[in-house]
């Protein structure tokens, strides 16, 4: 099977230098891909030329002409308004026409969320894209979704990035039966806000493997393989967490920095040192999904050099070559909104029915 990914070349900080780069890497390391460069022809020609690939990969990458580039701080809607010829729209045209299986993009991300969402539209039975990515954790790694793309959810939303972020898990990482958790302030079932309690509700209703609630700290022990939450709730902890995965990186550094003896030691215990590091590289876990959408959209850390773009490509591959948007359509049609409506229907409701009768 050929993978066809179309690539925002002009998006992110450092634009095809980065971009460019890694759609080498990668054509060079999966010979079963081809890769749509979009963006300004001329830089995009000018750094195929100096690579000078090798014909077996230059076979394999295609040039498609933007004319416009979307700023890393434009308002979404002017992106979406006024640059109909931006490398990021193109892209996903490319990706609805059926010329490629995903695109990849490390621009504003909410130029991207918008533009995916109008070109490509939701899945049927879907009412909100999410952003889902993966994080590192005690046991291998966990998918938290969303992480930003909606501030204020209902309970069907939380059930349908459940839906999602199941079948994402199971298509890509093979995993049987994902453990798919809520998150939330205690393990406990009369923990949480009333949006959170129902989604508890429906999902327990549904026949994924719901494990309940998930505090904080479990997300890094694995308890596991999804968890979902709102937007609001995702971003904070992701960044968080970032923030924490820094600060210990640099306590660290300072502390073996800090006489002769310390930098001795440092240089002793180099193996396991850069061994940590790899562990914790966020790098390897570049790439968040846009789920919920007629086509798969992966969004780059806008910041990422060539190695952590190419993760991002990589979960583009892994994404189309699984066929999870396929898959999330089919699954989707087997919760139907009547099913939904009478899960969530209010039991005070009925005991004023009862009483006036």
């Amino acid at each position: 099977m050929t993978v066809k990914i179309a690539i925002d070349c002009m998006g992110g900080d450092h634009g095809p230098k980065v971009t460019v780069a890694a759609a080498l890497a990668f054509a060079a390391e999966f010979p079963n891909v081809e890769l749509t460069l979009v963006g300004k022809s001329s830089p995009l020609e000018n750094r195929l030329r100096r690579a000078s690939p090798d014909k077996s990969v230059r076979d394999r990458l295609h040039i498609v002409h933007a004319s416009e580039v979307v700023g890393m701080d434009e308002p979404p809607a002017l992106a979406l308004r006024n640059k109909k010829d931006s490398s990021m729209r193109v892209a996903i045209n490319l990706v609805k026409s059926g010329e490629v299986d995903a695109c990849v993009s490390a621009g504003n991300t909410g130029a991207l969320m918008a533009i995916s969402r109008f070109v490509l539209k939701m899945l049927p039975g879907i009412d909100r894209p999410a952003i889902c990515t993966a994080v590192p954790t005690m046991t291998g790694q966990t998918r938290l979704l969303d992480l930003g793309a909606n501030v204020d959810c209902t309970a069907e939303h939380l059930l349908q990035f459940g839906i999602m972020g199941s079948i994402l898990t199971n298509a890509v990482q093979h995993i049987a039966e994902p453990r798919v958790g809520l998150l939330n302030i205690g393990e406990e079932d009369i923990k949480g806000n009333e949006v959170v309690k129902q989604a508890a509700e429906l999902l327990r209703a549904t026949d994924l493997n719901f494990v309940g609630n998930v505090e904080g700290d479990g997300v890094y022990k694995g308890e596991a393989d999804i968890v979902v939450c709102d937007g609001f709730v995702g971003n904070v902890a992701l960044k968080v967490s970032e923030g924490l995965a820094q600060m210990l990186g640099r306590f660290l550094r300072e502390e073996f920095e800090r006489n002769l003896l310390t930098r001795l030691i440092a240089l002793m215990a180099l193996p396991v040192l850069s061994r940590f590091k790899k562990r914790l590289d966020h790098r390897r876990y570049n790439g968040a999904t846009l789920l919920g959408l007629k086509g798969t959209v992966i969004k780059s850390h806008g910041s990422a050099d060539a190695f952590a773009f190419g993760y991002a490509i990589r979960e583009a591959y892994h994404e189309a070559e699984n066929g999870v948007i396929e898959k999330i359509a089919h699954r989707v049609s087997r919760y139907t909104a009547s099913t939904t409506a009478a899960l969530l229907k209010d039991p005070a409701k009925d005991d004023d029915a009862t009483g006036d009768a």
